[in-house]
This record gives structure tokens, C-alpha cells and sequence, in this order.
């Protein structure tokens, strides 16, 4: 029996040895454009990103208990007043200390950036002002007494058959009193 036959498939296989070298980012990537630092390659060479303006305030929610977590981590939930209940939320800032620090927890957290579709509210709406769950902030106005209004609750507090509270308490004795 020939040795040579039998070793000529293991010579075969070490020559097909594949180089994983590293490749020319500036060769493959050629096309990139520079943005604050970050070199950014998009799909087609006229793409351009849609204008966005980014939230002023977020909601911040805990999703994950704080035990066992690092004292670090416990201090930040405690900054920001998260070390409650699971389900209170906080409205924080969006300035570069406070995304550092939801950076940092950002595992124990959920946040949302907080949209205003009817408008900002001004000092005089925080009293009707809601929160919504999914980020909206709705200013719900007070609008008032009205004419109209008033005009019916005149009509309504001078009819004679009306069932207000002392007629019912009077029907109600009496039924009381005398059952059949």
C-alpha cells in the first residue's frame, strides 16, 4: 500500500489554509462621512437622516429590582428618587450629567422621552396637566361655568318631581316603616 496515497488528502487540506488578516477600512470603507467624530456610512450616497429635535424632559421608570445591585447603582436610583416602588416614575432633565447617569443604569431603567402634542404646558396648567404612560403630556384646560350650564342647573333644581336627596331619605323611611 502506497503511505504517499493515503497522505496526499491531508497535504491537500493544509495548503487551503484561509488568511484571516485584517482588512483596509479606508479600502472598504471609502464612502464614510464624518459627523462629531463618528464616521457614518449611509445606503445610498444621497441619503440624508430627517430632521429631529430631541426631547426636553424624560420619564424615567425603575423595571428591575434594586437589590443586589452595586451601591453605585443603589445611589443613582437614590438621586433620582427611583429606590420606591416599581412602578413610581421620575421626570428627568435631558442634559449631559443626567444621560451619563441613566447611562450607567440603563438596565434597571426604562426611559421615555416626554412629547408635548398640544403644546407646552405654561404655569397656570400644571394643575390639569397629565402624564401619560407612553411619554405624552396632555393639558387638560378648565373650561369653566358656562351659560348654558347654569341655565339647565336652574331648570333642573326647580322641578317639582326631581328625586334629590331628602325626598329619597322620606320614601325611604317610609318604606322602612311601613313594609307592606
Amino acid at each position: 500500500m502506497n503511505v504517499n496515497r493515503l497522505l496526499e488528502p491531508l497535504r491537500s487540506t493544509t495548503w487551503l489554509v484561509r488568511n484571516y488578516g485584517k482588512h483596509n477600512k479606508k479600502f472598504l470603507y471609502k464612502d464614510g462621512q464624518k459627523f462629531e467624530g463618528i464616521t457614518y456610512y449611509p445606503r445610498t450616497p444621497d441619503h440624508q437622516d430627517p430632521p429631529i429635535e430631541p426631547a426636553k424632559l424624560f420619564r424615567v421608570q425603575r423595571i428591575k429590582p434594586v437589590k443586589g445591585n452595586p451601591y453605585w447603582e443603589k445611589r443613582i436610583l437614590k438621586d433620582l428618587g427611583l429606590d420606591g416602588k416599581q412602578s413610581d416614575f421620575t421626570v428627568v432633565k435631558n442634559i449631559p450629567e443626567n444621560n451619563a447617569r441613566l447611562w450607567k443604569i440603563k438596565h434597571l431603567v426604562k426611559v421615555t422621552p416626554i412629547t408635548f402634542p398640544y403644546g407646552e404646558p405654561t404655569a397656570q396648567d400644571v394643575r390639569h396637566t397629565v402624564l401619560k404612560e407612553n411619554g405624552e403630556c396632555l393639558v387638560t384646560k378648565d373650561l369653566g361655568p358656562l351659560e348654558v350650564r347654569l341655565a339647565a342647573r336652574d331648570q333642573f333644581d326647580e322641578q317639582p318631581k326631581r328625586l334629590d336627596t331628602d325626598l329619597l331619605r322620606k320614601d325611604a323611611r317610609m318604606k322602612w316603616v311601613n313594609p307592606w
